[in-house]
C-alpha cells in the first residue's frame, strides 16, 4: 500500500506543477483541466490499486 501513495504523490506534485505554471500564464481553464485530470487519474489508481490482490509474502 506504500507503493501507492508514493505514485500518487508523484502524479499530484507534477498535476500541482504544470497547474501552476498554468495559473502563471493566465491558462485558467488549462489549470481548471490539470487538476480535473489529476484528480479522475488518481481516483483510478486508487480503486484499481484495492482490487489487486494483495502480493503473497
Amino acid at each position: 500500500m506504500e507503493g501507492m501513495y508514493e505514485k500518487l504523490y508523484h502524479m499530484l506534485f507534477n498535476a500541482y506543477s504544470d497547474c501552476l505554471e498554468a495559473l502563471e500564464d493566465h491558462e485558467f481553464a488549462k489549470a481548471y483541466s490539470i487538476l480535473l485530470k489529476a484528480q479522475r487519474d488518481c481516483e483510478e489508481v486508487y480503486i484499481s490499486w484495492e482490487e489487486d490482490p494483495a502480493p503473497s509474502p
